[in-house]
């Protein structure tokens, strides 16, 4: 009689597969109920006319040259399908369907040297991902048109190919959708819309600080980043806004004082409070990225 036995690879791919989960390791390995020929039987499932040629089709594939103890681990066709869903479920926008990090051009007329240190960076945290991170994410900060969000969503698509959980978040949109669930005619509650973002594995939170800020803004930010942090989930966040403290509050108020302050450049403490970006640098690595609004650059040239 044949022993049987998983490789690790079976647990770490996830139970959304047509597969035998519940079948503890130690009781595989006794091997009174269960033969690969079974195994296969049972995780033969919504097979398609073209079955894969490695698993027929099972999602399971053999491994290990003892014929006695055999091993099983899952097929490369059924990894690739968990990867389409888990891409298809992250909501990224159609607009950033085609960020990649080889489409993340570093070497262009006028390009500044932050954007290849950028990349980098970028890189060995995909690399490094989860073992180096430990839950910390990535703060990318720069002017508008640089990049941040391409770079963001090439992160985030590295990272749902590794088989990890992501989720695509627009800052402005999230907050607009927390308002409109108080209206009584919604259907959908705060924490129902609230609870993919706390409890997916990673999350892109983009343009953090464009809207306004008022008390319930400041609120809803500080429930978000506070439940991730605390839960050590890994949050990737692009703002345009200077990863600088608030401006003080307590100059004269006066007309010169008035004109001055509505004149100087907002920072990412005056949108969400010093104290929550003193938060998001316990929560992530800052990668800051200058230069001139990319997306002008390319509408000035097509002109010429």
């Amino acid at each position: 009689m044949h022993r049987f036995r998983f490789s690790s690879e079976i647990f770490a791919a996830g139970s959304s597969f047509h597969s035998p989960p519940q079948l503890p390791p130690v009781a595989a390995a006794r091997g009174s109920r269960y033969s690969p020929e079974k195994l296969f039987a049972r995780s033969r499932v919504n097979a398609t006319e073209t079955l894969c040629p490695v698993c027929g089709g099972t999602g399971w594939k053999e491994v290990g040259p003892d014929p006695k103890a055999r091993q099983v681990a899952r097929c490369d066709c059924a990894l690739s399908g968990r990867v389409q869903r888990l891409i298809a479920q992250a909501r990224i926008p159609a607009r950033y369907e085609h960020c990649e990090f080889s489409e993340f051009s570093t070497d262009f007329p006028g390009a500044e040297a932050s954007l290849e240190k950028a990349k980098l960076v970028a890189e060995r945290f995909v690399a490094g991902y989860p073992v180096e991170n430990d839950g910390r994410g990535l703060l990318i900060v720069g002017a508008v048109g640089v990049g941040k969000t391409h770079l963001a969503v090439a992160v985030l698509k590295e990272l749902l190919r590794k088989g990890i959980p992501g989720l695509f978040c627009d800052y402005r949109d999230l907050l607009k959708q927390v308002q409109n669930s108080y209206n009584p005619s919604v259907q959908t509650t705060e924490m129902e819309l609230l609870r993919p973002i706390f409890e997916t594995e990673v999350v892109l939170l983009d343009e953090l600080g464009a809207v306004k800020p008022t008390e319930w803004v400041w609120d809803t930010v500080s429930h978000v980043l506070n439940t991730r942090y605390n839960d050590k989930r890994t949050t990737l966040i692009t703002t345009n806004f200077p990863d600088l403290p608030p401006h003080s509050s307590d100059e004269p108020i006066d007309n010169f004082s008035r004109a001055r302050r509505a004149a100087r450049e907002e920072t990412l403490g005056d949108r969400i409070t010093e104290r929550m970006r003193s938060r998001l640098h316990e929560m992530c690595k800052k990668v800051e990225i200058t230069g001139k609004d990319f997306r002008q650059q390319v509408k000035s040239a097509s002109f010429r």
